[in-house]
């Protein structure tokens, strides 16, 4: 890494990036927000802007399984029930009449009360409370690798599904006549939202994990003509919100998260008069 901070002195010498723990959530922000940028859009096509918050709430009660199971990893038991969560969230919707908000808004209620009923006992959960509004300025070395990983996957796995995603979220029957397994598709999205989220809980917060995910693709769509610049937008926003956001609360010694998405959130108020031309 200090090669990687070598260069970034070189190429980026501004006071906010003379300390290594901004150097750190800077590279985590290039690396999460393109993440959520790119997963948002989909999101959004398929009217699961609340399915990120109910993954995001049901960390609180992966931690709580975790603890119960004398687990020491954190991360290992929220990707384990966020997974689980996610596939039984979709299995629920494709298999009721009951409209996907009311299902998402059911399992988020559920996996709050259950996370906090178990961490909450004894008066421990404060121990736990930092989940809630994240801290991008913790990030270590070894947790840029894991970001990393999960961008590199998410990538791949987008190259694969996005046309197959595509079809189903503009008419799923069409995508079953066409041999696509739509529900398979959709099983492996919010696979790939659950683990996205998960692994960027810690620095986003279950607060603005959705936000994060929402906003930039939501501001993208109000100006794109296209899917591709759909897109294209999305991760720009998200990347350019991000990086600012980060500088912004280092100079008015705020929350990162917070900053960052409230200039998604200015963005997304700005492009809304353009949507109409």
């Amino acid at each position: 890494m200090e090669a990687v901070y070598a260069l970034m002195d070189a190429l980026l010498p501004f006071e906010w990036l003379s300390y290594t723990f901004m150097k750190n959530a800077l590279l985590a922000m290039l690396l999460i927000t393109p993440l959520f940028g790119l997963l948002g859009t989909m999101a959004v096509d398929n009217r699961m802007a609340f399915f990120s918050d109910a993954l995001g709430h049901s960390a609180l009660t992966g931690i709580a399984i975790g603890v119960v199971l004398g687990w020491e990893n954190q991360m290992a038991s929220m990707l384990l029930f966020g997974i689980l969560w996610a596939v039984l969230i979709t299995f629920v919707k494709q298999n009721s009449k009951t409209s996907a908000d009311t299902i998402i808004s059911v399992f988020s209620s559920t996996s709050v009360a259950l996370g906090l009923i178990v961490l909450a006992r004894g008066g421990a959960f404060a121990r736990y409370s930092s989940v809630l509004v994240g801290d991008v300025l913790s990030v270590t070395a070894d947790d840029l690798l894991a970001l990393l990983a999960t961008l590199v996957v998410t990538a791949v796995v987008w190259l694969v599904l996005f046309n197959p995603l595509m079809i189903t979220s503009v008419n799923s029957p069409l995508a079953r006549s066409r041999g696509i397994r739509s529900r398979l598709t959709e099983y492996s999205f919010t696979i790939l939202v659950a683990v996205a989220v998960m692994v960027s809980i810690r620095w986003v917060g279950v607060m603005l994990i959705n936000s994060l995910l929402i906003l930039p693709a939501a501001a993208a769509r109000n100006v794109a003509r296209n899917a591709a610049a759909y897109t294209r937008l999305s991760v720009l926003i998200a990347l350019t919100c991000g990086v600012c956001g980060l500088a912004l609360s280092y100079y008015a010694d705020t929350s990162a998260g917070a900053a960052v998405v409230l200039l998604c959130a200015a963005v997304y108020f700005v492009t809304l008069p353009l949507r109409r031309k």
